[in-house]
């Protein structure tokens, strides 16, 4: 029997230095152009996220629906978004002309009072230096541009909330189709795993936006309820945006104390005294009490990763980055944990 001797294998070419300098440009040009398009579409990206925000909204209200009232899911759906429609509808049609006032009595008060507080500030030595030294270093102006673009809108805020609101609407209507169309792109190997992580990244979203809701029916309440009782002005106002601050977490307290501070000075630096004390005692509440039971059965994010999310988001995309920033360290923590580390072998520190 004659063995037959295969023929030697050829061995690869080896690439020319022209070639190989070539390829690496190639490379860093494709890393550079893909960096270029993210940034230039990272604006449209926070809006297609916020859509997709609403549309988890509208379909848990929709799973409420069919949970309880054991109605079909197209139907359900219909009545989430019907509902929550009308009760917007009415909330503005009964407290939207007394709010409208408030905002109007707001923008007309706050200019006056920081002229008031600049005033008191100027009698005091200690606050007369502290005046005289933003007005010399600049850094007055530093902070309004800083402010500006930390929360400003890449299209204008009404074309943002149209094309936000659209967005989610047509998440609504048809998610299957959005998820079956990502998951198309995907390779034939990581098809299922898709479709499972973006099922998993639902959930968690539609977790947050529950968390979120709660916190904010607790903080407007108590704030309300807190500046009934010093018989503040504006006090829906003042309310409203305390509970809507709640989900800029870390800085949106902050931002909600400015003017429930500065239009209790014209009430006195007593008034103003409280207002802190009732604002900081809410946010010491939530944090101690309602934020650890919250997170427990919703989300329980890193502190710390928020702070930095939030920054780097605000510098990114301005006020959508801000806003839409812990949604994002939630994703990107399902994410690393779905795909790297739940794959790893046990160690002590393992993630359970």
């Amino acid at each position: 029997m004659i063995n037959e001797v295969s023929p030697p294998a050829e061995k690869p070419e080896k690439l020319s230095y022209t070639k190989k300098v070539w390829i690496a440009v190639g490379i860093i040009a494709l890393v550079v152009t893909v960096i270029m398009l993210f940034k230039t579409l990272f604006s449209l990206i926070l809006l297609i996220l916020a859509g997709v925000l609403i549309a988890n909204y509208f379909h848990g209200c929709a799973n409420l629906l069919k949970r309880y009232l054991h109605l079909p899911a197209k139907l359900s759906i219909i009545l989430s978004v019907f509902l929550n429609l009308l009760l917007l509808t009415g909330f503005f049609w009964f407290v939207g002309a007394r709010i409208q006032q408030q905002v109007s009595a707001l923008s007309d008060t706050l200019p006056k009072t920081i002229e008031q507080a600049k005033d008191q500030m100027k009698q005091n030595p200690l606050g007369n230096k502290v005046l005289n030294y933003l007005n010399s270093s600049g850094d007055n102006q530093k902070t309004m541009a800083v402010a500006k673009s930390f929360f400003s809108s890449g299209f204008g805020i009404l074309s943002d909330f149209y094309i936000v609101v659209l967005i989610g609407l047509f998440f609504t209507a048809s998610p299957f189709l959005y998820k079956k169309g990502i998951v198309h792109l995907l390779p034939p190997k990581a098809k299922d795993k898709g479709a499972d992580l973006i099922s998993q990244i639902s959930e968690v979203l539609k977790r947050w936006i529950k968390g979120q809701l709660i916190g904010f029916v607790f903080i407007a309440l108590l704030s309300g309820t807190g500046l009934l009782i010093l018989d503040m002005p504006l006090v829906l106002t003042l309310a409203l945006i305390a509970g809507l601050m709640n989900f800029i977490p870390n800085f949106g307290p902050i931002i909600a104390l400015i003017p429930a501070v500065l239009i209790a000075l014209l009430q006195g630096p007593n008034t103003a005294v409280l207002v802190i004390c009732i604002y900081t005692g809410i946010q010491i509440i939530q944090s101690a009490v309602m934020q650890p039971l919250v997170q427990k059965k919703m989300i329980n994010l890193p502190p710390a990763l928020i702070i930095i999310s939030q920054v780097a988001m605000g510098i990114l995309g301005g006020f959508w980055g801000v806003l839409l920033a812990t949604p994002i360290v939630a994703i990107l923590m399902t994410v690393v944990n779905d795909l790297y580390v739940k794959p790893q072998g046990y160690h002590k520190y393992a993630v359970e």
